[in-house]
């Protein structure tokens, strides 16, 4: 006798599972926080097994929900890709995002999953730079839209994330010690060193630039062989860097927004579903989302 599980039900198990929270999954899924409890509870009961832990607020998975996780998840890009191939408007091609290269390994990656999920047959191009050089690089046509990192916004531009920039470096780390500082941040545009700079000249705190090269991937080896400390978003510090606190004695930093753009003469159908996605998964996964 074939079983059959609804596809709705499991969107919302992988739904909480990944976002950490009832609430943050009925965000992401546009449902009341009570109608996704609902849903899980007759996973459940279908499945015969409890599928997460629950402690006040919070849910971790279960045994048998790192069990089913995965698979729940292949089922739903399958169901994804079969609706997207069958019922997808024509656009095909190719979308350009402009990304700037110290918040793409932090925000980026759920974005594109959910993005290729419902448009299989759109490739995506991140485009990563300095926010300056993004913004340029839409202007020129070169993008068909661009996130960005600064401490406002522009005017045609919307708010994603406020987030607080802070000194990052080596957990147990000494480089914030030394004399000249040793800072990196990997672009010589980012608008990241001109915050930092003036936070130093406020305190009369020499500094000197080490691995600016645009890339950062070079900047977190530079960061985790404690050469160097740099600014990051709070939201975007990488597992094995610790945010450094007051007592360091570096000076305090602003707050800083991730914001969305589209390009002035109008947006592609499929830059226009990019950011969509790129507004949905911000609201579902952030506490700071604007």
């Amino acid at each position: 006798m074939a079983h059959n599980i609804d596809t709705s039900l499991l969107r919302a198990f992988v739904a909480v599972a990944e976002t950490g929270g009832m609430t943050r999954a009925g965000l992401l899924l546009n449902l009341t926080q009570a109608a996704v409890s609902q849903q899980v509870k007759r996973l459940e009961d279908l499945l015969q097994s409890q599928l997460f832990e629950r402690e006040k607020k919070k849910v971790k998975l279960s045994a048998d929900g790192e069990r089913l996780l995965p698979r729940a998840q292949r089922m739903l890009e399958m169901n994804d890709q079969v609706w997207g191939v069958m019922t997808a408007p024509d656009f095909e091609g190719e979308v350009r995002v402009g990304v700037p290269h110290d918040i793409v390994k932090a925000f980026m990656p759920p974005i594109l999953k959910s993005f290729d999920r419902a448009w299989p047959r759109v490739s995506v191009s991140l485009v990563p730079g300095a926010s300056l050089e993004l913004m340029e690089a839409m202007d020129r046509g070169e993008t068909d839209l661009t996130m960005t990192t600064e401490q406002g916004v522009q005017p045609g531009g919307e708010v994603l994330l406020h987030d607080q920039l802070v000194w990052a470096g080596c957990r147990d780390g000494r480089a914030h010690l030394n004399d000249p500082l040793p800072i990196t941040v990997g672009n010589p545009r980012c608008i990241f060193r001109a915050a930092c700079t003036a936070a130093l000249a406020n305190i009369d705190r020499q500094w000197r630039a080490v691995v600016d090269n645009g890339n950062m991937l070079s900047v977190y080896a530079a960061l985790e062989a404690d050469l160097a400390v740099t600014p990051l978003m709070a939201s975007t510090v990488p597992e094995g860097l610790v945010v450094l606190r007051p007592e360091s004695g570096l000076p305090p930093l602003p707050p800083f927004n991730v914001n969305l753009y589209l390009p002035k003469a109008g947006a592609s159908d499929a830059g226009l579903e990019f950011a969509k996605h790129i507004r949905e998964q911000f609201k579902a996964r952030y506490r700071h989302a604007a």
